[in-house]
């Protein structure tokens, strides 16, 4: 049996235009994406959805990862991109064409998952933060969500270490009340 092949250098290769890595690493990839979308969206049909998006992000721009960070860094910032768009594009799908919920497909509060509807809360909290301060989204992202260390949030934002430590407080100052308010 071949020994799996590391998944910085199937990056490198697929980012270097080698297309049977890209195949393996898209294959590889797949199941973790998957459950970092599950992260972000509570509907499972959903989080596959953005799972796809993500995928094919990764085809289409895998030659813009320069391998300076890790590739598992440079995925989760696809992942957190496609889910808060997968969101939008939900949210304004639901907008557009509001469906009357009959009587008995109403959801029942008793049997509806806390986590379910924290992550509805939370992509909310991260729709507002982002149309009210931007700069503060990909901190809070990047550290909370996808959890990284603060090295790699703040490589990953474009910003110093101190820099992102300080938006982060702001953000996580900013969002707290909206996640607690009912």
């Amino acid at each position: 049996m071949q020994e799996q092949a590391p998944m910085e250098d199937l990056a490198r290769r697929a980012a270097a235009g080698d297309s049977a890595a890209l195949d393996r690493l898209l294959t590889e990839i797949r199941p973790e994406t998957v459950r970092r979308c599950a992260r972000f969206l509570p509907c499972r049909e959903d989080a596959e959805e953005a799972a796809q998006d993500v995928l094919l992000q990764v085809a289409r721009h895998i030659s813009g990862f320069e391998g300076r960070s890790r590739f598992g860094t440079w995925l989760y910032t696809v992942v957190a991109n496609c889910c808060r768009q997968k969101y939008r594009e939900l949210k304004r799908r639901a907008a557009e064409q509001p469906v009357a919920i009959e009587p008995a497909h109403a959801v029942d509060p008793r049997t509806t998952s806390v986590i379910a509807g924290s992550r509805v809360d939370l992509l909310e909290a991260l729709d507002r933060l982002e149309r009210e301060h931007p700069h503060l989204v990909a901190p809070l992202v990047y550290r909370d969500i996808c959890q990284l260390d603060y090295a790699e949030a703040a490589e990953r934002a474009g910003i110093p270490l101190g820099t992102l430590k300080s938006r982060l407080h702001e953000a996580r100052k900013q969002v707290r009340p909206w996640l607690t308010a009912s």
